[in-house]
């Protein structure tokens, strides 16, 4: 189900001169805004979480997914050199399935590590505060992987579509509507996070049994979809 040289290729493209720089920029912002906080308020553990909650999950892991997840296929699509990719003897479950690993990997070291460094800036991991947010950002960047991987897959528009699902529903709604908080990857990842603390620092609208299945649901879901429409476009251009 893992193709080296899919990897390869997919990698090189995720981590060129242009992207690479965008991933870099939201986890040094990150960093810069804990020390910054840090410097002027000290170690404080409320402070800590919603510094992570507030800009780390809510903002930097779905955006990093946008591009992580759109990236490793969209553009292949967009420009027609998938069709090489689609010539060669690899199942396209595996060409899928390899594609999401890489994105998993580009959005969990592009947000979970950051997130983890601003976390003991921040306070020092008291109360397992950085921990809990490194984990639900963890988990975050499978989903929003997957998710994003779907989108880059069907819809020539998938970044615009990401940012709008990132920064409006999970954002915006999320902050507004009860109802549109159950369906957020956010506040499953939070499910986690808020287990890792146990003590009221993080709050989430959806049970921990309720988000793990939902989280698994999703990831599969649009894992085996995105192949789908992969092998449905091979057809198409096949015919």
């Amino acid at each position: 189900m893992y193709n080296p040289t899919v990897a390869r290729l997919t990698y090189r493209a995720l981590l060129g001169r242009r992207r690479a720089m965008i991933l870099f920029v939201l986890p040094a912002l990150l960093v810069l805004i804990a020390i910054a906080v840090r410097g002027f308020n000290g170690a404080d553990d409320q402070v800590a979480a919603d510094v992570l909650g507030g800009f780390a999950l809510a903002t930097m892991v779905p955006l990093i997914g946008v591009i992580a997840g759109t990236g490793a296929i969209g553009p292949e699509i967009d420009d027609g050199s998938i069709v090489y990719l689609l010539s060669k003897p690899v199942k396209r479950p595996t060409i899928i399935f390899t594609k999401l690993i890489v994105a998993i990997a580009v959005t969990m070291v592009f947000s979970a590590l950051p997130t983890l460094i601003a976390g003991f800036i921040l306070n020092g991991n008291g109360q397992q505060v950085a921990v809990a947010y490194t984990v639900a950002a963890l988990v975050a960047s499978i989903a929003y992987s997957a998710l994003f991987l779907l989108l880059g897959t069907v819809s020539r528009h998938a970044v615009v579509i990401g940012l709008v699902y990132a920064l409006v529903w999970e954002t915006l709604f999320g902050s507004l509507i009860s109802g549109a908080r159950t369906l957020s990857v956010q506040q499953w990842a939070l499910a986690l996070a808020e287990k890792v603390t146990g003590d009221g620092l993080i709050d989430s609208e959806v049970g921990l049994p309720t988000a793990v299945v939902l989280l698994a649901v999703v990831t599969a879901a649009a894992t085996w979809f995105a192949g789908h429409k992969l092998r449905t476009l091979t057809l198409a251009g096949e015919e």
